[in-house]
């Protein structure tokens, strides 16, 4: 599979599932609105989404698949396998003791997870006992990962990518069904999150046997191929998961602010992660079984080359997408989710939070192929080293801005945050010869950035032009605003790009090809 069409495949099974998750979401806004519960069931959903996104999609993913990449191409299919089997031992042996640790320690983690909550009896202890629900869901997606590492690394991208649906579609079947059942919406939602992990896993072992890998359950041994492994998982939790700390710590910050911080952060984030999960984790997953290969081969011209592209379709994606949600922000929250217990003040809030946490976008979008750049040499101390300058900034700023901006503090900061973290990571890689970006690269990068302002400016002019139909009453007219909004700044930005240079029509047919070293271009 190409680079081009691997990242195409992670990024359209993402993006199905990010629209399930914006029906769920409109759903969750319409039921729950942004008070007491939504806070509670938020905080719930974000303690076991932070250990999966940090440990098992974030630290052994970024651990596993260089190594089982580099067993699968020196030693052979078997013993690639064998890898697999013991690492899922070994990841059982943690993970089940863990879980029941937490899950009895729940009302301990949720002082330090919200420690605001703690003012209101009633919100924490609702909140303890639906984390009590969904705890288990990081369990059963940390063998997923697993599952999907392995699939990743045989260049078997869709199942893997196509597992969040699965999420989604099961929480918006309970939050449907709680009503008729005579259960709460939100414990019904909380329990789902766990249910959504048996589905998830019944599927990717699944799809590992349609590709002809069985793991078998086989007793934990630390084997020299264990202990690299989770030498590799502690720092790279770190490394990988800066992003998924900050988030994490502005839950704790916001749950200090009045009741609703929590749910406008949590619905702002939610569209920041659109182009986020689509884009940025499309690239990085992609990326880095590519990079993998070529580093343990020593080909540096290959690495330049993907690294250069993936850069560039970092920027050509990533900075369109920031700019329409900073400019057209206000339209797409008030359409999406202004409804039911979601009025017009929270529309506002959220579109806030939005435009701050959007400033980050293209920094968070390069900052997962950079990262790729040292995994993939199975580096993960240097990002580690980075994500804790970054994570200390972002809670500085996060509350020295708190005071003044309260819930759009918090945004700001880690939009602002994203940046420095790529900055630091640039310094890391020039300063070891890993950086050399192609000519095409540099041509381009200015006129992508230049097509991006000019299709902000047609945003902010067709978001005017539109606001009688964007804010009419029918739900229907007003979707149908936003669609010809949203298409036409696409369209916008496609044609800026097209006439400014910025990217060409051959280049898709160009990367659609089986990649081959002659593919990858000797010169601009």
């Amino acid at each position: 599979m190409s680079f081009a069409r691997a990242i195409a495949t992670v990024g359209s099974l993402t993006l199905l599932s990010r629209l399930a998750g914006f029906a769920r979401d409109i759903l969750t806004a319409a039921v729950l609105g942004a008070g007491p519960v939504a806070d509670a069931f938020f905080v719930a959903l974000k303690l076991p989404n932070f250990f999966r996104r940090l440990f098992a999609e974030g630290a052994f993913g970024v651990a596993f698949v260089p190594l089982f990449a580099a067993e699968l191409q020196r030693n052979g299919r078997a013993a690639a396998i064998a890898f697999a089997e013991q690492a899922m031992a070994v990841l059982l042996a943690v993970l089940v003791p863990f879980t029941v640790l937490a899950m009895t320690a729940m009302p301990w983690l949720m002082h330090g997870l919200a420690p605001g909550f703690a003012d209101e009896p009633a919100k924490f202890d609702l909140a303890v006992d639906m984390a009590r629900l969904t705890f288990p869901y990081l369990m059963l997606v940390s063998l997923v990962a697993l599952f999907g590492g392995i699939l990743n690394a045989l260049d078997r991208f869709g199942p893997f990518a196509a597992a969040p649906v699965a999420f989604n579609l099961t929480l918006i079947a309970a939050l449907l069904a709680a009503p008729r059942l005579g259960f709460e919406p939100g414990n019904a939602m909380a329990a789902a999150v766990t249910l959504s992990g048996v589905v998830q896993l019944v599927w990717m072992v699944w799809a590992c046997r349609a590709a002809g890998v069985t793991l078998r359950l086989t007793p934990p041994r630390m084997t020299e191929g264990m202990r690299r492994l989770f030498r590799l998982v502690g720092p790279g939790a770190l490394g990988a998961g800066v992003m998924q700390i900050n988030l994490f710590l502005n839950i704790v910050l916001a749950s200090l602010l009045p009741s609703g911080a929590v749910s406008f952060l949590y619905y702002a984030d939610r569209l920041n992660q659109l182009p986020l999960g689509v884009i940025g984790i499309a690239i990085g997953t992609a990326l880095l079984p590519v990079l993998a290969r070529h580093a343990a081969g020593g080909d540096e011209r290959m690495v330049r080359h993907y690294l250069s592209r993936a850069l560039e379709f970092s920027l050509l994606l990533g900075l369109p997408a920031a700019v329409a949600l900073g400019v057209a922000g206000a339209p797409i929250v008030s359409v999406l989710f202004e409804r039911g217990a979601f009025g017009p003040a929270e529309a506002q809030a959220t579109a806030m939070a939005l435009a701050a946490y959007a400033i980050g976008i293209p920094a968070h979008v390069i900052v997962k192929a950079l990262n790729a750049a040292f995994f993939a040499r199975q580096d993960t101390t240097t990002p580690v080293r980075v994500a804790i300058v970054v994570t200390v900034a972002n809670l500085a700023i996060g509350l020295a801005l708190m005071p003044v901006l309260e819930h759009v503090g918090i945004a700001l900061a880690t939009g602002l945050t994203a940046w420095l973290n790529l900055a630091l990571l640039v310094l890391a890689l020039r300063r070891r010869g890993f950086l050399h970006l192609d000519e095409r690269f540099q041509r381009r990068a200015p006129r992508i950035a230049l097509a991006a302002l000019g299709m902000g400016a047609g945003l902010y002019f067709g978001a005017a032009a539109l606001a009688p139909w964007l804010e009419a009453p029918a739900t229907l007219t007003r979707f149908a605003a936003l669609g010809l909004l949203v298409s036409g700044g696409m369209a916008a930005f496609a044609g800026l790009a097209q006439l400014l240079g910025a990217t060409e029509l051959a280049d898709i047919k160009t990367f659609l090809k089986k990649d081959t070293p002659e593919s990858a271009p000797r010169a601009s």
